[in-house]
Order: structure tokens, then sequence, then C-alpha cells
């Protein structure tokens, strides 16, 4: 039902590396990347349909890593997420470019509905 390929960008190595063993229970195809430098780098390197991107990382935050997502895959949708309330809460927005965003902790099925829905609309 599935099938594509995600790239993940988070520096929470347990929460990624989890996410990527249970989306593969799935018959979804996904890597990941603890650092935006490297999820970048992933991205030049191999195809993803849709990649999910922490908004708060070290160094280059996510929204930078967007901006460069964006400017090499422009049609490439990416949903961000976050562990901060204040995206959830309206104070923070969420940059335009994201298709969508989620909160952690991410639900696993609202995260495959998400990138489906992310997916069909390109």
């Amino acid at each position: 039902m599935y099938k594509f390929r995600v790239l993940l960008i988070d520096d929470e190595e347990e929460l990624v590396s989890a996410l990527v063993e249970r989306l593969s229970y799935r018959d979804i195809d996904s890597e990941f990347a603890l650092t935006g430098p490297e999820g970048i780098d992933k991205m030049r390197q191999s195809v993803f349909d849709v990649v999910v991107l922490d908004l708060k990382l070290p160094g280059m935050d996510g929204t930078e890593v967007l901006s460069r997502i964006k400017k090499e895959h422009p049609d490439i949708p990416v949903l961000m997420i976050t562990g901060h309330g204040s995206v959830a809460n309206g104070q923070e927005e969420i940059p335009a470019q994201a298709f969508d965003f989620l909160s952690k902790p991410i639900n696993l099925e609202d995260l495959i509905k998400k990138m489906q829905e992310a997916i069909d609309s390109g």
C-alpha cells in the first residue's frame, strides 16, 4: 500500500532509529540523518519521496535545512516535526515551504498518513 522512501532528519537518534525500524515493518523504506548537513548530503545521494524534518536542530536549524532542501528539491514535500509546544499552540509559525507539521511524541499512524498525503499532493 505505501511503498515510498522517506528521509528523517532529527538529532534524537533513539527516536529516528526506532521510526526507521517501525516504518520498515510497514514496507516503508526510510533513512535518517542526525544533522541538517548530513540530511542535505543524503538528499544529494539518494531519491526520497518525502522528508520528515525536526524544527529544532543544533547548528543548522530546521528552517534553514528546509530552505536548502526546497532550493535543490522543490518538488519533494517536507513535513516538520517539533517537540516544542510553541508551534502546536500557534506561538510560532511553521515555515511556509513545509507541507505540514506534527508534534512529538509522534504517533506512527498519523505520521504515515501525513507522509502519504504529502506525497499525493504533488
